[in-house]
């Protein structure tokens, strides 16, 4: 039995938290969960937004599964997510974005994984502020070593799962220094993995193909605040936040995450879909190596989604939370 620190987060965290719970006891999942939280609950409960037996969990068990947490806005906090990013250089934001049976798109084929920078760029936090003059500088942070982390990253995982190409979306034709180094990078890893092809696309033109013509990509890589910018994209493509994974990992450690908001507004009301956070569990699992476990809790919920009975309102049914996860479990 593995240990996995377990973070339900804020709203409705607590409620996708459990449902995915129930379903990996269900399927004889061999972890155990280790129970701390972040965020907005546990600022108003204990007066700090990351406790330290958080951090104690984390260094022990080196692998979390994360809802959503909300950092309170206008108190001068950095975010929760961005903190913990970098507190342990979890430098890899893996975001796969895949047509799902039962989740109507405008496209049919999409078959993608994003890897964005996830420590530096514009999230370095290096601002100044000139009240005087009324300026505000947000400084971009890129460095060498991190550009070729996460590029080493993305061809990594395209050899590992059999990918053909590696695009690297970058602004290098404006930030002339900033862009050169990714794709100086991509230049030289690329070497590394000789069956990979990769090419580049400039940022903007990237983001003109991704909505006509999706299914020309296989594995993206680029920097922060792009990054952020296309996983959401992405996840638009397929169906929403509501349905996609995520993942943030560095060499040490890993933390899985759903990536939409804490949603406070419908939370306790057995409302929340629960399948991103599922999703991201099963990212889990694969990176542990329990590829059976992922397969047939996968199965069982492309199953459920197939049948809008048994789904969340947001996906066209009328299932409460729990319920959804009770029929996930009928399929498996």
């Amino acid at each position: 039995m593995t240990t996995v620190t377990l973070i339900p987060g804020d709203g409705i965290g607590p409620e996708i938290t459990e449902a995915v719970k129930a379903i990996f006891e269900a399927a004889q999942v061999p972890i155990t969960w280790e129970e701390e939280n972040a965020g907005q609950t546990t600022f108003d409960a204990m007066g700090e937004l990351i406790p330290a037996s958080l951090i104690a969990s984390l260094e022990r068990n080196c692998i979390a599964l994360k809802g959503p947490i909300t950092t309170p806005v206008g108190k001068g906090f950095k975010s929760v997510n961005v903190q913990l990013r970098q507190k342990f250089d979890l430098y890899s934001n893996v975001r796969p974005a895949k047509t799902t049976a039962g989740v109507k798109t405008r496209f049919e084929n999409v078959d993608l994984v994003l890897f964005r920078e996830n420590t530096e760029g514009l999230y370095a936090g290096l601002e100044l502020w000139d009240e005087r003059l009324g300026i505000a500088d947000s400084i971009a942070r890129v460095t060498v070593d991190g550009c070729y982390k996460i590029v080493r990253a993305a061809f990594q995982y395209a050899q590992k799962h059999n990918r053909k190409k590696v695009t690297v979306a970058h602004k290098a034709n404006i930030l002339k220094q900033a862009g050169r180094l990714i794709l100086e990078a991509a230049a030289q890893v690329s070497k590394e993995f000789p069956e990979v092809v990769w090419e580049d696309k400039i940022i903007d033109n990237m983001c003109m193909q991704l909505v006509s013509k999706p299914e020309q990509f296989d594995v993206v890589v680029t920097t922060n605040l792009f990054g952020d910018i296309l996983s959401d994209l992405c996840a638009g493509l397929v169906g929403g936040l509501g349905v996609v994974s995520g993942a943030n990992i560095g060499d040490d450690m890993a933390i899985f995450e759903a990536v939409h908001g804490s949603a406070p507004d419908i939370a306790g009301q057995g409302l929340a879909n629960p399948t991103a956070l599922l999703r991201s569990a099963l990212m889990m699992l694969e990176h542990m190596g329990l590829h059976d476990k992922a397969k047939l809790i996968e199965n069982a919920l492309e199953k459920t989604l197939q049948d809008k009975d048994c789904c969340t309102r947001d996906l066209g049914g009328k299932a409460s939370t729990s319920e959804f996860a009770q029929h996930i479990i009928s399929n498996l």
